[in-house]
């Protein structure tokens, strides 16, 4: 299986760009990661910034309207946000603007989603924040009842917190079988089990290979206990690479990353970037997602494009 590579846009924040000029700037740079050979573009599902990133005061847009426009100015890439919270949509009407944004996008869609986490937006928003076993319920039954419809004519389902009633989801989604589910979050009782019961895809927000390895054992053993060959799930991981052309270039763009951040960043050339992540290969990871804090401009992009490059004829564990 060849790897996965995204590219996420959690940073709205660019020099010299006003609001007018703003989404400018994301094309810019979708467009840019969709030249360079990136396959998945993502951005936040957030209404804040989020802190290690920047101020919550920091321009945020709206997920699924963005995507919305990417998909009018891309051609290739799959869109989806990394990742939605579980609170801030009903899951069904979440699966009309998911397949809505499969169908003007031809078939480019994916579905990310979590238990969210940020309680400061919700409480500016007013939404409900129940506690994290509660958020977990409410994310089973989301990707239930998003699974339902993608796949099913008029399906019906009966929950704790969410139901359908002959649900009806037309025009349906481009890709047979529906957008692929990504399932955000690495909790190990609840969020891996829900992965290995719904999920296509697996992200995780980074962390030492020792700790990502076990892991997914415990993934594994959620996976034998549903039935589940875990090969069947892409397990992803999200990678704070600031690329450079050569040894001793990059000081500026890592001073501009927050310092809470910078211990998990890799700086290094697409060469020494590539061997440092041949490890996540050889255990078993099929996938990287880099971020626009690290790689903001067009050079820097490319660079990500040899990256990926480097590690084409890379293929994942068994």
């Amino acid at each position: 299986m060849s790897l996965l590579f995204g590219y996420h846009m959690p940073n709205y924040t660019y020099r010299g760009a006003h609001d007018v000029e703003l989404f400018d700037r994301v094309v810019e740079q979708a467009q840019a990661a969709e030249a360079a050979g990136f396959d998945l573009v993502t951005v936040m599902d957030h209404f804040y910034q989020i802190r290690g990133v920047g101020p919550e005061t920091d321009p945020m847009l709206e997920a699924y309207v963005t995507l919305g426009a990417l998909a009018a100015k891309t051609q290739r890439v799959k869109l989806a946000t990394l990742v939605t919270g579980v609170t801030y949509r009903n899951p069904a009407m979440l699966a009309k603007m998911v397949t809505t944004l499969d169908v003007v996008s031809k078939g480019r869609a994916m579905l990310g989603i979590g238990a969210a986490w940020n309680e400061s937006e919700h409480a500016g928003y007013g939404f409900e924040f129940p506690p994290i076993g509660e958020r977990m319920d409410r994310l089973e039954e989301a990707v239930t009842i998003i699974r339902k419809m993608f796949k099913e004519e008029r399906p019906s389902f009966e929950g704790k917190h969410y139901r359908i009633d002959q649900a009806l989801n037309v025009p349906r989604p481009i890709q047979e079988g529906g957008p692929k589910i990504l399932i955000g979050g690495g909790g190990e009782k609840r969020t891996l089990k829900i992965l290995a019961r719904h999920g296509d895809i697996g992200h995780w927000f980074g962390g030492a290979i020792e700790d990502l390895k076990r892991k997914k054992d415990v993934f594994y053993a959620h996976c034998e206990a549903e039935g589940r060959d875990p090969s069947e799930v892409l397990l992803t991981v999200g990678v704070g690479a600031v690329l450079v052309e050569k040894d001793g270039d990059g000081k500026a763009l890592l001073d501009a990353i927050p310092a809470e951040r910078r211990p998990m960043i890799m700086l290094g050339t697409p060469e020494q970037v590539a061997e440092r992540l041949s490890p996540f290969v050889e255990a078993g990871f099929g996938g990287f997602t880099l971020s626009n804090a690290a790689l903001p401009t067009k050079e820097a992009i490319a660079l990500g494009g040899e990256l990926i490059k480097l590690m084409a004829g890379t293929r994942t564990a068994a």
